[in-house]
């Protein structure tokens, strides 16, 4: 069997890998590439041909592993994508949010290239059309079943721990005593997230994928960084300001709001207004509501937004809503997408708060490089918004402890689980931090490790 590194390879995002072996192919998720110049790395063509791919396994539904869903199918993909349910119904309303937001995008290039006169017509990457395309290819898992692919291969989902339906994958492949199993770790979930089960382990394999995302750090302790949320929220609040958060609307949204339920309840806030300026946030945390079967058992008891007493909760959905809610001077939370802030409608928020001293942005997730949010979160005094230089004068928090990926520590204990020393390949992480995370792996572990680049090609 042949794997080619084709995303998330000494980089953490676009994840894709492409295994190959006597006429039979399949892909581990086609993700988005996130960042700068990502339009242009999105428009390159893909590195084998779709329509030969047998199959493709999907860990989740975030986009950096399965945003090019759609573009996959236009070019010709005709095999099955198997994933969990929970990812099944998530990646549905994803790849059709995103096609929107692609649509208008390209709408509003046109529009500004023919007011200069350039008469340049911009195309989106996909379009709504092609994001519904995807959907009658899917065929649904359930976490520790085993499947078939076709003569000698088969694979299995565990829960990650990382979003709803999230999986780590084992894969077996060749026949008889010559059989070996590779596993992809898809984004590793941390201990104690809200809401979702811890992520499982797994005892053996032969070869391992393992992201890298936070392998160069450790989380505060989840309290820790709730104390520091409160901290921010009320500070903000006696300022006479705005809390932003940016935030993914799958996964980051829902546990967010969690924890702010979970304070009320605590008699901690009273009368919170917590606006979630995000349609497909608000589609998403109705599936969520619908699948308690992935929550642990404290998120279902407490896992009841919408009829919480002391936090009122509105869903912006239309574009007049989420302009009225500009207009809010002070006392608002509001929690919109997209997560590394390239997008969406975050930057229009930004537009009305960034530079008031008297608001706040809180971070909760992975900020990469070359987005708008590493911008700030690395001390920038303005940043360039919808077209406009503005001042950074909003206080920043980046509260680490609420990110949905293990850190170091619960990455090694991960890995630890393996009891037969695997080969581990780091993947789903920033360059430096994917070597400086090898030396820890063979340091803490004596395992041997390798930190592929992207397009290589290994026998395994």
């Amino acid at each position: 069997m042949k794997i080619r590194f084709l995303g998330a390879a000494r980089t953490v995002t676009g994840s894709c890998y492409h295994m190959l072996a006597d006429g039979f192919q399949m892909l581990v998720d086609c993700g988005m590439y996130q960042g700068r110049n990502s339009d242009e790395v999105n428009r390159i063509p893909f590195q084998f041909d779709p329509g030969q791919i047998d199959y493709l396994l999907l860990t989740h539904a975030h986009l950096d592993h399965s945003g090019l869903l759609p573009k996959l199918v236009a070019d010709g993909f005709k095999g099955k994508i198997i994933t969990t349910a929970g990812t099944a119904e998530l990646i549905e309303i994803m790849l059709l949010d995103s096609a929107h937001i692609q649509e208008k995008d390209a709408e509003w290039l046109t529009k500004k290239s023919f007011r200069t006169g350039k008469d340049q017509v911009f195309e989106p990457l996909y379009n709504e059309e092609d994001a519904k395309k995807v959907t009658p290819f899917i065929k649904k898992a359930n976490y520790g079943e085993i499947g078939q692919l076709g003569e000698g291969v088969r694979y299995r989902f565990v829960d990650a721990g990382h979003i709803l339906g999230s999986g780590s994958l084992e894969v077996w492949y060749g026949s008889g005593g010559k059989e070996k199993k590779i596993v992809f770790s898809g984004d590793i979930g941390k201990n104690d997230n809200p809401i979702i089960n811890d992520p499982q382990h797994i005892e053996e394999a032969d070869y391992v994928l393992v992201e890298s995302t936070y392998g160069n750090r450790l989380h505060k302790g989840v309290e820790e960084s709730i104390e520091e949320m409160v901290q921010a929220i009320k500070t903000t609040f006696k300022r006479g300001g705005n809390v932003l958060i940016p935030a993914f609307a799958i996964g980051r949204t829902q546990d967010i709001l969690y924890i702010l339920n979970k304070l009320v309840k605590q008699g901690r806030f009273h009368d919170l207004d917590v606006y979630v300026d995000s349609p497909l946030a608000d589609k998403a945390t109705k599936i969520y509501m619908a699948h308690p079967e992935y929550f642990d058992a404290e998120a279902v008891t407490v896992f009841k937004f919408r009829s919480s007493e002391g936090m009122k909760l509105h869903f912006t959905t239309t574009v007049e809503e989420s302009q009225k809610v500009n207009k809010i001077k002070s006392g608002a939370i509001i929690i919109a997408g997209s997560g590394m802030c390239d997008g969406g409608r975050i930057q229009h928020h930004f537009k009305h708060n960034i530079w008031r001293p008297e608001s706040s942005i809180i971070f909760s997730g992975f900020q990469a490089k070359g987005t708008l949010g590493r911008h700030i979160v690395d001390g920038a005094k303005s940043a360039r918004i919808l077209g406009e230089e503005m001042a950074i004068r909003a206080k920043v928090y980046t509260i680490g402890g609420f990110s949905a990926h293990a850190d170091q520590k619960e990455l090694l204990e991960w890995l630890g689980t393996f009891t037969n020393k695997p080969k581990v390949f780091i993947v789903h992480g920033e360059e430096s931090v994917c070597l400086e995370f090898e030396k820890i792996v063979q340091e803490k572990l004596a395992l041997e490790t390798y930190v592929p680049h992207k397009g290589e090609e290994l026998e395994i």
